[in-house]
């Protein structure tokens, strides 16, 4: 697999990279499937609407933030590259940090339960992230170690590991069986977000592995850190919303 370039196309002059095209169609998609489950979920459509407006700002603020963090060593010396997104730089897991913050803030405007706001929008995480991986490839970052597989992804004529494609796999698998489960198995409000944080998890622990760009926290990659800390927390909120929060029953949280 090689990359055709960065950029999608350009208008007046401007080059607008395929990262940026592939997070707006990730964002709209994802916006219209959590328009039409809301009612499923006794939620009324509309505050999809509007968490959409508060969301794809902070989470992309917070994904962004979360990069320059863990590479302030850079940034300290380039202030200037600290807005500049377009070629790359975004870490999910800061989205996820101030997306889930910015969904509490929009549940409790709207009077709606937060978790099942999350329960919604997991499936649609999950798929935007496969869609967004791609973004990856065209920019030709976030690959693995060196590799001759009939499928590397290959930069200046070396093959390499495409963690882009295989996370995008995963996450779209992932948003398949969050779908069918949630339409089907849900017992509890908060299982389908809890479902997603452990599985996610569990592969970003692996693929972390394969990657040669990672962030660090001190001589360990940061995403495999954070991945178990995220995974054994979602368990252990698993086991506690599935004796608090059964949809047998309504808590008065609920109401």
């Amino acid at each position: 697999m090689v990359s055709p370039g960065r950029v999608c196309f350009t208008v007046f002059g401007i080059d607008i990279m395929w990262y940026g095209v592939l997070i707006g169609f990730a964002f709209l998609l994802g916006t219209l499937i959590c328009y039409k489950r809301a009612p499923k979920f006794g939620l009324k459509p509309d505050t999809f609407l509007d968490l959409i407006i508060w969301l794809i700002p902070s989470s992309l603020v917070g994904a962004r933030l979360y990069y320059v963090i863990f590479n302030w060593s850079y940034y300290q010396q380039n202030l200037g590259e600290i807005i500049n997104t377009r070629n790359g730089g975004l870490a999910i897991h800061g989205g996820l940090i101030l997306g889930v913050l910015t969904a509490y803030l929009v549940a409790k405007h709207d009077k709606e339960n937060l978790l099942d706001i999350l329960d919604v929008l997991a499936p649609v995480i999950a798929l935007g992230q496969a869609i967004g991986r791609w973004g990856n490839f065209f920019n030709e970052e976030a690959h693995g170690i060196e590799t001759d597989l009939p499928w590397a992804q290959i930069i200046d004529g070396v093959g390499y590991h495409p963690t882009f494609l295989y996370e995008s796999i995963w996450c779209f698998l992932l948003f398949v069986f969050l779908m069918v489960f949630s339409n089907t198995k849900r017992s509890f409000k908060g299982q389908i977000i809890c479902l997603y944080f452990m599985l996610y998890s569990f592969e970003r622990f692996f693929v972390e592995g394969l990657r040669t760009d990672s962030l660090m926290i001190g001589p360990l990659r940061q995403a495999q850190v954070i991945s178990i800390v995220i995974l054994i927390a979602a368990f252990i909120a698993y086991q506690f919303l599935r004796k608090k929060y059964p949809l047998d029953r309504r808590p008065a949280e609920s109401q």
